[in-house]
């Protein structure tokens, strides 16, 4: 366990824990190659308008040039680093494949620096090696799973996920996803073996509100402490109940406690075959 806790000489430091990066983390400094600026918006688009509550402030981040394609296929590439991205809860690590090309890829657990993986459709099943999903074998977990074959890695990817194969239908592949929604996808679509690193992330207790702002994350007010003219839940002499049956967002839609939100036409349902499970998981 890499989670530290901090002695109670603080409100905010009693509930504090961080995760011990020095123990999982090689050490090395960002490659500036593969490293640049980018502007925070702070939620809002070209307009100027807040689209995204809750973002804005937060310290100074360089983006790193992840991956997500691994378009370098047959070239056997070996970890060089494993280093902390600002913008993501899982490790990245640097990949020097054989012919002297580095990039950035998302890490998966139990690799360390001098590991060796490969892109191909006959890589064997190991962990961080890529494959065709129709290669992959059933019970096997897999990440940074494709949509659409040459689309790059879209599902699965943050700390500590993992979706496992459950079936083999040609031409799909069924997987259970971390929701634990069971999905088709196309199995000429490509993911990589093994389970995203760092799975302690979902451990660490913030602490206190001021680290929450240094994340970037702005206050969050409840609908109940609002104004009718504002919120759904707003308004009522003292605390009030919210006065309908179901819990609603800010613009009236349905939200949390187990309520269903998909879209009704939406165009991916066709490849749903279990939906996942509402409410709160024991």
């Amino acid at each position: 366990m890499s989670i530290k806790s901090y002695k109670p000489t603080s409100p905010g430091q009693r509930q504090m824990t961080r995760i011990e990066y020095r123990a999982l983390l090689s050490g090395h400094k960002p490659t500036k190659s593969l490293v640049r600026g980018k502007k925070s918006m702070g939620g809002r688009n070209a307009r100027g308008r807040i689209t995204v509550r809750h973002h804005g402030g937060g310290h100074k981040r360089r983006f790193r040039d992840v991956d997500f394609r691994y378009d370098k296929k047959d070239v056997p590439a070996r970890i060089a680093s494993i280093e902390y991205d600002p913008s993501r809860s899982a490790f990245v690590g640097l990949a020097v494949y054989a012919d002297g090309e580095k990039r950035y890829v998302v890490l998966p657990q139990r690799v360390v620096v001098g590991d060796t993986f490969i892109v191909s459709e006959s890589a064997p099943i190991k962990v961080a090696n890529r494959l065709p999903l129709s290669k992959i074998p059933v019970g096997t977990f897999v990440y940074n799973i494709e949509l659409k074959p040459g689309g790059g890695g879209k599902m699965a990817r943050s700390a500590g996920n993992y979706a496992e194969v459950v079936a083999q239908d040609t031409p799909y592949t069924h997987l259970k996803m971390p929701s634990s929604e069971v999905r088709r996808v196309l199995d000429t679509a490509w993911a990589s073996v093994g389970e995203i690193s760092n799975p302690e992330h979902r451990l660490v207790s913030i602490g206190k509100a001021g680290r929450s702002r240094w994340m970037g994350v702005r206050p969050t007010v409840r609908g109940t402490a609002m104004n009718p003219v504002d919120h759904p839940h707003g308004g009522g002499e003292g605390r009030q109940g919210r006065g309908h049956r179901r819990q609603r967002t800010k613009w009236g839609k349905p939200a949390g406690k187990g309520q269903k939100t998909r879209r009704p036409k939406k165009y991916s349902n066709v490849f749903i075959v279990s939906r996942r499970r509402v409410g709160k998981r024991t």
